[in-house]
């Protein structure tokens, strides 16, 4: 199909639009879901020293079988004051640094001790550094631990903090305004006239972008006029780096997006992409913003928001990866073959197979509750049988 935009194409173009975010330094407390603008390095070994792995006692593996004499105790968080000699031991817990002399901690199951005297009672270590956490086990000073664009998840702080940083550089928070467009939408909850309809766009893109690095998103709603969309656009391209608007988007008489964005002085980009479904994308610029014009159907919105909108949030906020990643999985049924545009099929992984559901249609929103993943079916691809592989990306 001629003038269409190949997927990748349309997605190199729109994070060439513009750099990401100036990065700024924040605390832990505020880092989930931000990504890193600098590499973090460690400051320290971790752990500065060797450390118990067990509860038990520090011995020298060329005193046992024993008997020991026990000569202190070594609690997590304090360095032991004596050093092991030949025939002592010295108490110790999880945690706590392994005092000098000692090679091996003795679990406390494999030991009776009477006041001072700890006598061998079970198997023993087995082997010199037995339950010992090396020094630098974990990293050492000066390792990059986490590269610039990692997303901080929870894992990904624990690191951070343990590196003995006080704080992280980020990437900024994209300020993302969502605008539905359409006559026939109503806020959800308040009551239809006839040929009216739930907004749901609004409130299922605040939803995806709730979980991005992006400042919180209140959906906007205006009717078919392309003179106030213009001013609309206008005023949100003052206070917002993304414009994302849904309908009207393609060539319809109420389709007012392209046509408001010139009005207002902005610059299309690109219009229509190889894809189904989403074909009516729109992707330009005003001022410093990115204009991203989303297709009014629900199913459509859906996927190019995943594919496009929330790649571009990542781009701005400092993602390494901004894109989702594409995984593969045999089909559970046979699979019709493809036509000429790249085909975006809401399914089901389920027992490591993948179902695409009978309904296709952009316009339903249903199917959008069960699916978690969206089947790919390239241009012009062969029909396939159950059990052939089949590429797909994870939905939440």
């Amino acid at each position: 199909m001629t003038g269409l935009l190949p997927v990748e194409q349309a997605q190199a173009r729109l994070l060439a639009l513009r750099a990401p975010l100036a990065s700024e330094k924040i605390s832990f407390s505020e880092s989930p879901g931000r990504y890193l603008s600098d590499d973090v390095v460690a400051l320290r070994d971790q752990p500065a020293a060797a450390l118990s792995a067990m509860d038990g006692y520090a011995i020298r593996y060329g005193d046992l079988p024993g008997p020991w004499t026990v000569i202190g105790e070594a609690a997590a968080g304090a360095a032991p004051d004596r050093t092991v000699g030949a025939g002592e031991a010295m108490r110790i817990f999880t945690g706590a640094m392994l005092p000098a002399g000692a090679d091996t901690v003795i679990v406390q199951e494999d030991v009776a001790r009477d006041g001072a005297r700890l006598t061998l009672t079970g198997d023993g270590p087995g082997a010199r550094g037995r339950h010992i956490r090396a020094r630098a086990i974990d990293f050492a000073s000066g390792a990059c631990l986490l590269p610039a664009g990692t997303r901080l998840t929870p894992g990904a702080i624990a690191a951070a903090a343990m590196s003995g940083a006080g704080q992280l550089a980020v990437g900024g928070r994209p300020r993302v305004a969502v605008l539905t467009t359409g006559d026939e939408l109503v806020q959800p909850g308040r009551a239809l006239a006839a040929g009216q309809i739930p907004d749901s766009n609004g409130v299922m893109l605040a939803a995806m972008l709730a979980g991005e690095a992006a400042e919180p998103v209140l959906p906007h709603h205006i009717r078919d006029d392309r003179e106030t969309l213009s001013s609309v656009l206008k005023e949100l391209a003052r206070r917002h780096d993304v414009i994302v608007t849904v309908g009207g988007a393609s060539v319809g008489d109420h389709d007012h997006v392209r046509g408001a964005l010139e009005d207002a002085g902005g610059r299309l980009d690109f219009w229509r992409i190889a894809m189904r479904p989403g074909k009516p994308l729109i992707a330009g610029t005003l001022g410093d913003a990115i204009l991203l014009g989303l297709p009014g159907n629900p199913s459509s919105a859906f996927v190019t928001a995943t594919l496009f909108l929330l790649p571009l949030v990542r781009h701005l906020a400092g993602a390494r990866d901004p894109f989702p990643a594409t995984h593969k999985a045999p089909l559970a049924a046979p699979l019709p073959a493809g036509g000429g545009r790249r085909d975006y099929l809401r399914a089901r992984l389920a027992d490591g197979q993948l179902t695409p559901f009978l309904g296709q249609e952009s316009g339903l929103t249903l199917p959008l509750a069960s699916a978690n993943a969206l089947l790919i079916r390239e241009i012009g691809a062969p029909a396939r049988d159950a059990g052939e592989m089949a590429d797909y990306i994870v939905i939440a």
